[in-house]
C-alpha cells in the first residue's frame, strides 16, 4: 500500500472505533513495510484484554520496548486516549512512546524516564511526507530516535539558575533574603501552574510582558494575581482556580528593576512543566543563599542515590505486604469466578484484602526531621503513589475493580526544618511533585483548593525546644532524611557555644560529647524505635560515623535494634561540595522478612562500623599496649606563627641580646599539603612548650612577628590558656617532642588524604597538626605502615571526610597488630640508638626494611630528578642542622611542580606498583602468611589482622 492509497482509503472512512481500529493499524504497517502484530508476549493487539477479563485491554496495540497505541474513532478525544495510556503505562512495562490516533490525527508522545515529554503530530493528509514516514518507521524500528536531547535535570538546573540571577540582583539591592525567597517561590509556582494548565495559558508571562516597562504597575498586577490565587476568583477577565494551601496566604510583591523584569520574563517563557522536584528545591535554595558558592546545577544529589534509602525503608516493606496479599487474593478471585457455594464471600474477602492494602498505604506516614527543601519527602511520596498505582493495576489484572482515584497524598509526609524558607520550598517541592505525578499517570489533581495545607512540614528545631528540652518528633511509620553535617570541631562556631552546651547536656549519656551533629538524629530515631513510635529509619551521615565517638551512637543502635541496610562509603553532595557519606537503614521493620544488606550484597548482619561477616566485626578491635606512646597528633598553632622561607633565613643571620641564634626558635615547617604536593618553604616560630615570655622576647625578630600577628587574635579567644600564653602554640604536644628527641628522622602521614601515604621527615622539621607523627626511625616500621595490610586497616578503622580517609592515633595506629617482634614496643629506640640492635639481625625485619628503602628511593628519584633539581642550603641552615631544599633548575619549574605524591599515586605506574607488591610480600612473610598473594581478598586480610589484635589484647 502506498501513502496515497492509505490516505485515500481512510480520509472519509467512518468506521467506528472498534470496527476500524485494527484495520487502520494493519494498513499502516503495510504502507510502512513493517511486520504487523504477531506475538502476544512482545507485539500484539489488545494488550491486557485477557488478563482484565474485558474486551478492551490496556492498549489497542503494544510493542514491548517501543510503544503503547490507543485508537479512537473519527473525531475521538485524543487527550482522553492519552490519559488512558498514561494510566496503564506501568502495566505496559513503561514503553518509551505513547501513541494516540483518531485516524485524522496521530500523535506520538515521548515517555522516556528522566526526560521531558515531547509531542509529534502527524495529520492523515501529511502521512506521506519523508519526515513523517521516517518518524512512523522509527516507532517500529528505533524508538531511541525520539529521545529528547535534554534531560529533566538539565532543564531544572537552567530554570533554577534563572532565579538565582534574580535573587542575587535583589539581594545586592538590599532586599531581605527571606522576602525574596517567598516572592520568588510564588513566581516559580505560577510559572509551573500555567505550563501544566492550572492557570490560564501564559497568564503570568502575559502579565510580565504587558507591564515590563512600568515596575510599579507590574508589582500591583502580580499582587492582584496572587490574591486571586489565594481565594479563587477573577483576574484580567480570567477565571482563577482556588490554590492557596498557605503559599499565597501572605502576599508581598517586591518591586523589580528592569534587568530583573527581563530575567523573570525570560524565565516565564521556559517550559516549567517538566522540572524535577527532587532537585529543584536544592538548586533554588542554593541560588538564594549567598554562602553557598558552588555553581548552580553543577552538583546535586541525584534521585537515584536518595532512593538507596527510600526504597529499602519505604518501598520494600510495603511491596512485601502487597505480595502477601496478592498470594491470597488470586485463589479467592478464582473461587469467586467459578461460582457456587461461598463464591460471593470469597469475592468480598478478595476485595477486602485489596482495599485493606490501599488503606495501609493511605495511612502510611513518612517523616524527614531535617527535610531541607524536600527532596526526600517528594521521593517518598512518589514511591507511595507508585505503590498504590501498581496495586490498582495488579488488582485489575487479577479480576478486581481498581479504584478510580489515588488516595496517597501530601498528607502522607511529615517534615521538620529549622530554616523558614527551606521549609516553604519543601512544601512547594511536594505540591509540584504531587501534581506532576497525578497528571503524568492520567489522573486529575485535587481541586478546591488545588494545594492542600502542609502545616505538617514544620519550621522548627528538630533537636531542642526553645526552653532547651528535647524536641518531640511525631509518631510515624518511618523516618528518612539527610541531617546536617557539622563536625564536632565546628559546631560551636556554627551553632554558638550556648546552643552546643545545651544540646550536649540534654542528650548526655546518649550521644558522646565529641560526636558530630548528625549523630543526634540517629539517636533520636533509635529512641523513637525503642519507644514504639517508629518502625524504621533511613538516614545519611558523613562516613566518619563509622569511627571514633560517632560510632558509639551506631553501637547503641546495634545493641537495641539492627542495621538492615547500609552503604558504607558513597558519593554525596552537601551544599554543593562533594563528600563521602554512609547511608543506613535501621529498625525492626524487616526483622522477620529478610536479612541485612551491605553495599548492595546480602550479609548475615551489619556491624556498627558498617562492616559485615563472621570474624570481621572490626568494632571489637582493641587498643594494644605495645603500640602506645608512638603515634601523635602534631602541633596545633592557633595563630600566624608561620613565615616564608626567605624571611626565616634572613632571621638566621640576625644577632640576639641573649647571644643565641634564631635557629633555636625558627625552623622549617611542614603540613599535609607539603607532604602530598611540593614543599611550600614555610617556616615556623616555635618557643617550645614552656618558654617564658621574657625569654621569648630575647629572640627579637621572631618574637616581634608573634607579637604582631598572633597576640591580637589570641586576645579575643575565650580559652584562658590560649589567651594568657599567646606566644606559645595552642597545643605544643610535649609527648611528641619527647619521643622525637633522640631520633634523626620520623615517619609522618597526613591525617586526611586520598591515599594513605607515609614519608620520612627530618627531626629538625616541625610538623603541623594536619600530620600524624610516628616516632620511629627504622625502615622496617616504615615498611609495615606502608604495606597493603596497614592501609586496609587504616581505611576501615579510621574515619573520613569527603574522599580523604582520616588517620587517628587511637583507633587506627594503636589497634593495628604489627608482626611479632616488630611492634612499636620492640622498635623503641634504646639509649643513644635510633634502631634497636635486634632489628638489624632479624632477617624478616631486614627484608621489610630493604623493600621499604627501595620504595622510598624510587619515589624520591621520581619526585626530585637530579636533572631537574639542585639541592641548596645556606651556611646558617647547615650550621643549625636543617635539611637541604630541592629547587628547580631553570626551565624545569612547571614540570617539577607536577611531581607530587598525589599525582604519583593517582597514576600508580608499574614500577611503583611493583615496589609496593615487593614490600607487601616481605610484610606478609613476617606475619607468617605463606599463602599470601596479591589476589588475597581484603576481608580475609582484615579477618586475620582482627584475630591477631584480639589475641594480643587478651594476652
Amino acid at each position: 500500500m502506498t501513502p496515497a492509497q492509505f490516505i485515500a482509503k481512510w480520509k472519509d472512512n467512518r468506521l467506528s472505533e472498534r470496527a476500524g481500529s485494527q484495520a487502520f493499524f494493519l494498513d499502516l504497517c503495510s504502507m510502512l513495510g513493517v511486520e504487523p502484530p504477531n506475538d502476544q508476549d512482545s507485539y500484539c493487539f489488545e494488550r491486557g484484554a485477557t488478563r482484565t477479563g474485558a474486551g478492551h485491554g490496556w492498549a489497542d496495540v503494544w510493542k514491548r520496548g517501543h510503544f503503547g497505541w490507543e485508537n479512537k474513532g473519527p473525531g475521538g478525544d485524543l487527550s482522553g486516549a492519552l490519559r488512558q495510556l498514561m494510566t496503564y503505562a506501568l502495566a505496559l512495562d513503561n514503553p518509551p512512546l505513547l501513541v494516540v490516533s483518531n485516524r485524522a490525527i496521530t500523535q506520538i508522545h515521548t515517555h522516556f524516564t528522566g526526560t521531558p515529554s515531547e509531542t509529534y503530530t502527524i495529520r492523515l493528509e501529511d502521512v506521506g511526507t519523508p519526515e513523517n514516514l521516517q518518524r512512523l518507521r522509527w516507532l517500529f524500528t528505533d524508538p531511541e530516535k525520539f529521545r529528547p536531547g535534554r534531560t529533566v535535570l538539565d532543564i531544572t538546573a537552567d530554570a533554577a539558575g534563572r532565579f538565582a540571577d534574580i535573587a542575587k540582583s535583589m539581594t545586592e539591592r538590599g532586599h531581605v533574603p527571606a522576602k525574596i525567597a517567598h516572592f520568588l517561590i510564588q513566581c516559580l509556582f505560577c510559572m509551573f501552574a500555567e505550563d501544566i494548565g492550572l492557570l490560564p495559558k501564559k497568564l503570568f508571562e502575559r502579565v510580565i510582558a504587558k507591564r515590563q516597562g512600568d515596575p510599579a504597575k507590574l508589582a500591583v498586577s502580580m499582587a492582584e494575581m496572587f490574591q486571586a490565587m489565594r481565594t479563587g476568583g477573577d483576574f484580567l477577565l480570567e477565571d482563577i482556580a482556588y490554590f492557596n494551601g498557605g503559599l499565597f496566604e501572605h502576599v508581598e510583591v517586591l518591586e523589580l528593576v528592569p534587568g530583573e523584569i527581563d530575567a523573570l520574563l525570560a524565565a516565564s517563557r521556559m517550559d516549567w512543566s517538566a522540572i524535577e522536584p527532587s532537585i529543584l528545591g536544592t538548586l533554588f535554595e542554593r541560588g538564594l543563599d549567598p554562602k553557598i558558592r558552588a555553581p548552580l546545577g553543577a552538583n546535586y544529589t541525584d534521585p537515584g542515590t536518595i532512593m538507596k534509602l527510600v526504597r529499602p525503608v519505604v518501598v520494600e516493606p510495603l511491596e512485601r505486604g502487597w505480595e502477601a496479599a496478592k498470594a491470597k487474593i488470586g485463589p479467592l478471585v478464582e473461587k469467586y469466578q467459578a461460582g457456587g457455594k461461598g463464591s460471593q464471600k470469597a469475592g468480598q474477602e478478595a476485595q477486602a484484602l485489596f482495599l485493606g492494602h490501599l488503606e495501609r498505604l493511605k495511612n502510611f506516614r513518612v517523616l524527614d526531621p531535617a527535610c531541607g527543601s524536600g527532596n526526600f519527602l517528594y521521593l517518598a511520596l512518589r514511591a507511595l503513589k507508585d505503590l498504590e498505582h501498581r496495586a490498582n493495576l495488579d488488582a485489575e489484572a487479577l479480576g478486581l475493580h481498581r479504584q478510580l482515584t489515588i488516595e496517597t497524598s501530601p498528607d502522607n509526609v511529615r517534615g521538620i526544618e529549622i530554616n523558614a524558607y527551606a521549609a516553604e520550598l519543601a512544601r512547594v517541592t511536594v505540591w509540584i511533585g504531587e501534581i506532576q505525578w497525578m497528571l503524568k499517570h492520567g489522573y486529575d489533581c485535587r481541586r478546591n483548593p488545588i494545594l492542600a495545607r502542609l502545616d505538617h512540614i514544620e519550621n522548627r528545631d528538630a533537636l531542642l525546644n526553645e526552653d532547651g528540652s528535647e524536641a518531640e518528633w511525631p509518631a510515624v511509620d518511618v523516618v528518612v532524611g539527610n541531617p546536617p553535617f557539622l563536625g564536632d570541631k565546628v559546631m560551636r562556631s556554627e551553632l554558638g557555644t550556648e546552643y552546643v552546651e545545651t544540646l550536649r547536656r540534654t542528650y548526655d549519656r546518649r550521644v558522646p560529647g565529641a560526636a558530630d551533629l548528625v549523630t543526634y538524629w540517629f539517636e533520636k530515631a533509635r529512641a523513637q524505635i525503642e519507644a514504639g513510635k517508629l518502625q524504621a529509619a533511613g538516614l545519611v551521615s558523613t562516613n566518619s560515623i563509622r569511627g571514633g565517638a560517632n560510632r558509639k551512637v551506631l553501637e547503641r543502635i546495634v545493641s537495641t535494634t539492627r542495621i538492615f541496610e547500609a552503604w558504607s562509603d558513597e558519593e554525596w553532595v552537601n551544599d554543593g561540595a562533594a563528600v563521602r557519606v554512609s547511608l543506613m537503614g535501621f529498625g525492626p521493620v524487616f526483622t522477620a522478612e529478610r536479612g541485612s544488606r551491605l553495599d548492595g550484597l546480602e550479609v548475615e548482619g551489619v556491624h556498627a562500623d558498617l562492616t559485615a561477616g563472621e570474624g570481621l566485626n572490626l568494632t571489637k578491635a582493641k587498643q594494644l599496649s605495645e603500640n602506645r606512646s608512638c603515634c601523635f597528633y602534631a602541633t596545633v598553632k592557633a595563630g600566624k606563627f608561620d613565615v616564608d622561607g626567605q624571611t626565616a633565613r634572613e632571621w638566621l643571620k640576625l644577632p640576639n641580646p641573649n647571644g643565641e641564634s634564631n635557629c633555636k626558635v625558627v625552623m622549617p615547617w611542614s603540613n599535609a599539603m607539603d607532604v602530598v604536593r611540593r614543599s611550600s618553604d614555610k617556616w615556623i616560630v616555635d618557643f617550645g612548650i614552656n618558654m617564658s615570655v621574657e625569654d621569648a622576647a630575647l629572640f627579637e625578630a621572631p618574637f616581634q612577628h608573634v607579637l604582631t600577628n598572633v597576640k591580637p587574635e589570641r586576645d579575643l579567644t575565650r580559652r584562658d590558656k590560649y589567651r594568657n600564653f599567646w606566644w606559645l602554640f595552642a597545643e605544643p604536644i610535649p609527648g611528641m617532642r619527647s619521643a622525637l628527641k633522640e631520633l634523626p628522622r620520623y615517619i609522618a602521614t597526613p591525617a586526611l588524604a586520598k591515599h594513605r601515604l607515609f614519608v620520612w621527615l627530618p627531626v629538625r622539621l616541625m610538623p603541623d597538626h594536619a600530620l600524624m607523627v610516628i616516632a620511629r626511625a627504622d625502615d622496617a616500621t616504615f615498611g609495615i605502615l606502608h604495606s597493603r595490610f596497614h592501609e586496609l586497616w587504616s581505611l576501615r578503622l579510621g574515619t573520613s571526610l569527603e574522599d580523604r580517609p582520616r588517620y587517628t592515633p587511637t583507633t587506627t595506629f594503636e589497634t593495628f597488630p604489627f608482626p611479632a617482634g616488630m611492634t612499636p614496643r620492640d622498635t623503641a629506640p634504646k639509649a643513644g640508638q635510633a634502631t634497636p640492635p635486634c632489628m638489624a639481625s632479624d632477617i624478616l625485619a631486614e627484608n621489610i626494611a630493604a623493600a621499604a628503602r627501595r620504595l622510598n628511593e624510587l619515589r624520591e628519584a621520581w619526585l626530585n630528578p637530579p636533572e631537574w633539581v639542585d639541592w641548596v642550603i645556606t651556611p646558617e641552615e647547615e650550621k643549625a642542622g636543617f635539611p637541604k631544599r630541592p629547587v628547580a633548575k631553570p626551565g624545569y619549574e612547571a614540570d617539577l611542580k607536577k611531581r607530587t605524591l598525589t599525582n604519583l599515586y593517582n597514576a600508580r605506574p608499574a614500577w611503583l606498583d611493583s615496589a609496593h607488591k615487593a614490600l607487601d610480600a616481605a610484610v606478609a612473610a613476617a606475619y607468617g602468611w605463606t599463602d599470601y598473594t596479591p589476589a588475597m581478598r581484603d576481608d580475609e586480610i582484615l579477618r586475620r589482622l582482627l584475630a591477631l589484635n584480639l589475641e594480643r589484647a587478651i594476652g
